[in-house]
């Protein structure tokens, strides 16, 4: 009952509204343009005439071009000069005029009807909102959603972005070494390298004969430029799906790479004198070009990759590769020895010497099919000049003479036929002179817990010492010496751990474990 109380007061104070409305825009003698007398009835009935012919009488307003019909149908019951509609009068005449069929408009421009309109709406909203609160506060936050949703329809030129629809991404430099060069999509000049700069579609990167840069994407992809080489980023995005599309030119010398875990119907691809290399999540490959000589090389280190070249497509695995000339009508497939893995010296590992250096031993992973390999060291990463040049036919070799500094170290494969495999991850180590009265340093290391390719190393040392793990400094250290530390990921086969730690007055203790990761 009270739902229809409250519905009845709403509709009788809306049709208040309307019929003051329609007065204020039907009153003769306000505003009227011309008021046309028909006729006049001076018959001894009067009324009756008039209200048979206002049967038959259509009354006309006009707004402009908008038409309103009223068609009178026995409503002229009190006067012949009003319409009667159910419960309220509107006057069309004055009563003081001579009986008759008039007729009267009135012109009404478009913002008073507007204005009107509004007027009603408002009053009703008020209305609406007095009878039914809880109804017109879901009402006005429905209609606020809507109408954000509709200004971020109108504000974007390109409307809603789809589903799928790919945005761009940026790619970051993380090392630099020597003069490497970019040049912007956007510009004409060259400029130096540097941390600060992001890499987008369409720019180049240019390394120097003594140059190297390493450049991660937003999917995760490494790549290693080398020496005299020259890259160009063909595509860099990304979708609302977390998909990425990655594609890198290598429009001249070598580039290694490496891609990591990434969202399925992700690619990864790099382009080489118009082959297309798409490789696999977690795989690795090199690429050469060489455009002087007509020499093109993908090699593929680890994971798969299908090549596709003037719609032939091959199929790699670990240690393939395919090479082939501009005018090669097929890729040629090949079967390469992969390089060792360098164990010791560890990466990034600290050597303490005394006053008479002790020999540095140098070890590695077997290969299969090698019948030995060759060893070469640098004070350089670009080994553009070597101290130590040498093959051997086993896997470990130990070094005599070199002096304290750093060194860079790394392996090949030889094959029966002399045939060398591709260069091992280069290593760098530093032999650091041992004070001769230093105090020996306590260290402690407990059993390694392995976690997947992942060691979970916990000791003691006395308090203040640092402590170094394969050359990374390990972070915390408690107040009594104990420390805590979890390893990169580590390459599947042998690996060995260096646990250097070094107090203040000089005293070092250094421990090696080997471990073998399955």
């Amino acid at each position: 009952m009270t739902l229809l109380r409250r519905t009845a007061r709403l509709v009788g104070f809306a049709g208040l509204i309307a019929a003051w409305a329609l007065r204020r825009s039907s009153l003769p003698g306000r505003d009227n343009r011309r008021i046309t007398h028909f006729g006049e009835n001076t018959s001894a009935e009067p009324r009756r005439l008039a209200r048979e012919r206002t049967r038959r009488t259509k009354v006309m307003f006009s707004y402009d071009y908008l038409f309103i019909a009223y068609s009178a149908c026995d409503s002229l019951d009190l006067t012949p000069y009003s319409l009667e509609f159910g419960w309220f009068l509107v006057a069309l005449v004055s009563a003081n005029q001579k009986p008759g069929i008039h007729i009267a408009w009135k012109t009404v421009t478009y913002r008073s009807v507007l204005l009107t309109v509004l007027a009603g709406v408002l009053l009703c909203s008020i209305g609406m909102h007095l009878a039914f609160p809880q109804f017109t506060d879901n009402s006005i936050k429905a209609a606020d959603g809507f109408g954000r949703h509709l200004l971020e329809l109108v504000a974007g030129t390109a409307g809603p972005a789809k589903s799928g629809a790919m945005n761009s991404q940026q790619a970051h430099f993380t090392a630099l070494d020597g003069t490497v060069r970019v040049k912007k999509a956007n510009a004409s000049s060259w400029t130096t390298a540097d941390y600060s700069i992001p890499l987008e579609k369409g720019d180049v990167v240019q390394t120097s004969s003594e140059g190297m840069a390493k450049i991660v994407f937003s999917d995760g992809t490494n790549y290693t430029v080398k020496q005299d080489s020259l890259i160009v980023v063909e595509e860099n995005s990304a979708n609302d799906q977390q998909q990425t599309n990655v594609a890198v030119a290598v429009s001249t010398g070598t580039v290694d790479l490496a891609t990591a875990t990434y969202v399925q119907g992700s690619k990864s691809r790099v382009i080489v004198a118009g082959a297309t290399a798409s490789l696999a999540p977690d795989s690795a490959a090199m690429v050469h070009n060489d455009p002087k000589t007509d020499e093109h090389e993908i090699l593929v280190k680890k994971g798969t990759s299908d090549i596709t070249r003037n719609g032939e497509t091959v199929r790699l695995s670990d240690w393939e590769k395919v090479n082939f000339h501009a005018q090669s009508a097929h890729m040629e497939k090949l079967k390469e020895i992969g390089p060792p893995t360098p164990i010791s010296p560890a990466n990034m590992a600290p050597i303490f010497v005394s006053g008479d250096p002790r020999p540095v031993e140098f070890s590695w992973t077997k290969m299969a099919n090698a019948k030995g390999y060759r060893l070469r060291i640098s004070k350089n990463p670009y080994f553009s000049s070597t101290i130590v040049d040498r093959t051997v036919k086993t896997a470990d070799v130990l070094v005599s003479g070199l002096e304290q500094g750093a060194y860079y170290w790394m392996v090949q494969s030889v094959d029966a036929e002399g045939k060398e495999s591709v260069e091992s991850e280069k290593n760098r180590f530093t032999l650091i002179p041992k004070e001769k009265d230093s105090e020996a340093l306590r260290l402690e290391v407990d059993p390694f817990v392995q976690h997947g390719h992942v060691l979970e190393l916990t000791g003691k040392t006395e308090a203040g010492a640092r402590v170094m793990v394969n050359g990374a400094e390990v972070p915390m250290l408690g107040n009594d010496g104990s420390f805590h530390y979890f390893t990169p990921p580590l390459a599947t086969g042998e690996s060995v751990i260096t646990i250097t730690a070094q107090n203040a007055k000089g005293g070092v203790n250094t421990l090696q474990k080997k471990v073998v990761i399955q």
